[in-house]
């Protein structure tokens, strides 16, 4: 029963410090405000985080986790190459929107000496190009793309979206998103090329 209730405190510490962070990042989140917003006092914050930075990680290690499972799922539901490939960007695109820890880990130039950080980093990218090159792959396998290099092709799509996330994701609507993902699709599934 004690491991439950420590598993559980554990959890709501890292809910209230997931909500601290998103509104006002790392840098100006402290132990106080967590402690103050979980009516807990510091010492109990510290009892299962040795500091702002461990539950900092924890937090975009979830956020990470959530992310993955959405975008397999999503991906796993369709059944062409062209539908996953869509399903994929689609929900990365709307997903992004609402874990803005995530985000920011991904993103903000600040984080980048957090040894974690670049690991998620790093961890993340490889599972996106992994995944983009799988569909890619299944995709030229059934005589529905063509792609000479799929781990290129892979690249570039994720940087694609890398540039793309904070103009489509943070200042869009899902509709919005879904539009301009459509937009994107085309050029990608069609080429830019005139054909005879």
């Amino acid at each position: 029963m004690r491991a439950k209730t420590l598993s559980d405190k554990k959890k709501f510490i890292l809910e209230i410090a997931q909500s601290l962070f998103a509104h006002f990042g790392l840098s100006k989140t402290t132990i106080e405000d967590i402690a103050r917003k979980a009516h807990m006092g510091k010492a109990s914050i510290y009892y299962y985080f040795a500091n702002k930075e461990a539950i900092f990680k924890e937090v975009i290690e979830k956020e990470g986790r959530i992310l993955q499972e959405k975008l397999i799922d999503a991906v796993n539901k369709e059944h062409t190459p062209q539908g996953k490939i869509r399903s994929y960007i689609i929900t990365r695109m709307t997903t992004i929107k609402e874990l803005a820890n995530y985000y920011s880990a991904l993103r903000d130039e600040y984080l980048k000496h957090y040894s974690f950080i670049e690991k998620i980093r790093t961890s993340y990218d490889a599972f996106e190009i992994t995944m983009l090159r799988t569909i890619l792959n299944a995709g030229h396998k059934e005589g529905v793309f063509e792609v000479e290099d799929s781990n290129l092709t892979a690249e570039t799509i994720v940087a694609a979206m890398k540039g793309l996330e904070f103009h489509w994701s943070i200042q869009n609507s899902k509709k919005e998103i879904v539009e301009k993902v459509e937009s994107l699709l085309r050029i990608l599934f069609k080429g830019i090329e005139k054909r005879e």
